[in-house]
């Protein structure tokens, strides 16, 4: 008998570690996604003094992106709950990788735009197999998929070097230089991250009245839960905010407080990141432990955390001093994201776990298009001479909505009797 508890214990522990190795390997291919998307940014007046553009037309090249990125997430989902995630995460990142590289050779405005778009295909396919892949291989699954997004952040925070290799040498470069590190790495990848069987997965294919159903018959699933439909608001709205403040914080800073260009997008990036990613990660780390004695604990923090966020949105309407501001978006950085770490558990509690990837691929859809459009309304609105903490007001109303969807969904998990203390 104690041998036998040595060895369930020695395996456990090599799951454990197994999980947090994949982690690892994931963690800088999400850094390499979010770095090769935003660069292109960071580049723009190398890349316009290239290449003639107006700035609709450079506008136009991060449009096209989110749109097929969006379109083609659930696509990217619905394989990923039927096809091995490994293959999808390396292929995605090859893909894009080869498309950032040959994206350094184009010399016309439509190779650029054809290139943005191929970008976005390919880079549609990493994060719901990424997320599935996190779900089956860890015990702590919002600490978890906490880092995977803070790779995100760190990759978007780290755009800057594009910037730096197109003054010092050509915006060409830097796209050769990333493309070959994402091949590179992809091809370390192909013998390095293996997908295991879980005992969820092993359960279903044993299970002859849970056979991988067709596209019909999973959309028919997922839309036919309430929860789902709850769920389908839950991440778009709070994307709202965070698209807004992304977008427009910067002339937010400098409108209201006279502050330079160079200081109000480092107040606007350089303090709002470091607190975003530490909500990813305690957030994610308290919500682990927390499961362990209350089944609700990955509904009610993201709770918590709108009922944070949504006042310190809301107060920036009477702020008139420049480090409470500051600290009010801190607060908010850092409380909002709480729903990131939390929002694929969730969808586990709520949904069959054959098709997490599909639904997570149908709601990033959503919230990317949600998102997009959010930025384009808050300049709309600031032209009609319509103040920006006006409008950041009014969008915080959609965090407190956010707080009524997620007790909407805990009386759907109550009901269903499904939720177990893991």
């Amino acid at each position: 008998m104690e041998e036998r508890k040595y060895e369930c214990k020695g395996e456990e522990r090599k799951k454990e570690w197994r999980g947090w190795y994949v982690l690892a390997l994931l963690f800088v291919v999400a850094i390499l996604n979010y770095l090769d998307r935003t660069m292109i940014a960071t580049m723009r007046s190398s890349i316009v003094a290239s290449i003639s553009m107006t700035d609709a037309q450079f506008g136009l090249l991060t449009s096209v992106f989110s749109w097929v990125y969006g379109a083609f997430c659930p696509i990217a989902g619905f394989l990923a709950d039927r096809s091995k995630k490994s293959y999808l995460i390396i292929g995605s990142l090859f893909v894009w990788s080869l498309v950032t590289l040959l994206t350094g050779y184009v010399t016309t405005y439509e190779q650029l735009f054809a290139a943005r778009a191929l970008m976005g295909i390919s880079e549609a396919f990493f994060i719901p197999a990424a997320l599935s892949m996190i779900m089956d291989s860890h015990k702590k699954q919002s600490l978890a998929i906490g880092i995977l997004f803070s790779g995100e952040m760190l990759g978007q925070s780290l755009g800057f070097l594009g910037g730096n290799i197109a003054e010092n040498h050509s915006w060409n470069e830097a796209f050769h230089i990333f493309g070959l590190i994402g091949i590179a790495y992809a091809v370390f990848l192909i013998f390095t991250l293996k997908e295991k069987t879980t005992e969820p997965a092993k359960k279903d294919k044993g299970n002859p009245k849970e056979p991988k159903t067709g596209i019909g018959a999973t959309l028919k699933a997922l839309f036919g839960k309430w929860s789902f439909f709850y769920l389908l608001l839950i991440y778009p709205l709070p994307t709202i905010v965070s698209w807004m403040v992304m977008g427009w914080l910067p002339t937010y800073y400098q409108e209201t407080f006279n502050l330079a260009q160079s200081d109000a997008g480092a107040y606007a990036t350089a303090y709002l990141y470091p607190a975003s990613i530490l909500g990813l990660l305690l957030g994610g780390f308290l919500t682990d432990k927390w499961h362990k004695v209350f089944p609700y604990a990955r509904i009610v923090v993201p709770i918590i955390g709108f009922g944070v966020a949504a006042p310190c949105v809301f107060m920036i309407g009477y702020i008139h001093v420049l480090w409470q501001a500051v600290a009010l978006f801190l607060m908010y950085g850092f409380a909002r994201m709480f729903i990131d770490a939390n929002l694929m558990p969730i969808l586990s509690m709520v949904i069959d776990s054959r098709h997490k990837a599909t639904a997570y691929g149908i709601i990033n859809m959503l919230t990317v298009f949600t998102g997009g459009m959010s930025t384009f309304v808050a300049g709309a609105l600031h032209d009609a001479n319509i103040s920006l903490a006006t409008i950041f007001q009014y969008a915080s109303l959609g965090l407190l909505l956010c707080i009524v969807l997620l007790l909407l969904v805990m009386r759907s998990v109550r009901k269903s009797r499904t939720v177990k203390i893991k």
